[in-house]
């Protein structure tokens, strides 16, 4: 079978941009069983409870439901098992260090297959207050209303 190319986005985690504040991205590769992946190209993955912390000077995923394959055996894997992140040594280094200053965690903001390998997207984030997502959340409103109004004029339209 060909490598598929390009990015296929498996699961997106919209709950953690809503929560949290991104200050940094990263792409990792995940240690996965053969069910898993199979059950990753049917989509069958959860990311809502999922977040990242070290073990061992590794990071490890923790959370993550990846759904049992409906056609495994005995070989089937468990769909909360903790999961190791690849990354390189010194990028490991770098994210441990920032998240030990405190305040910050490790979240994983969308899975996807890139040529054939599944990667997952890790979002360094600082947790947002109840007022920081009311004001988002305005600000977003603003901006579409504004948006809007921009359309209507350029389209020689004026409210009613």
């Amino acid at each position: 079978m060909a490598r598929e190319n390009g990015r296929k986005l498996i699961a997106a985690n919209k709950k953690a941009r809503h929560d949290y504040t991104i200050l940094k991205t990263y792409e990792a590769g995940i240690v996965l069983a053969g069910t898993e992946v199979k059950s990753l190209r049917e989509g069958r993955v959860s990311l809502v409870d999922a977040f990242a912390q070290e073990r061992d000077g590794e990071l490890m995923l923790y959370g993550l439901h990846i759904a049992e394959y409906g056609f495994g055996t005995w070989t089937n894997h468990q769909p909360r098992r903790t999961r190791k992140l690849l990354l390189h040594r010194v990028e490991i280094g770098r994210i441990l260090e920032k998240l030990r200053d405190g305040g910050m965690t490790l979240v994983p903001l969308s899975m996807y297959f890139s040529n054939g390998w599944a990667k997952v997207e890790l979002g360094l984030a600082r947790g947002k207050k109840s007022y920081d997502k009311r004001q988002a959340m305005a600000e977003r409103d603003a901006n579409r209303d504004i948006a809007r109004e921009l359309g209507r004029r350029l389209k020689g339209r004026r409210p009613a």
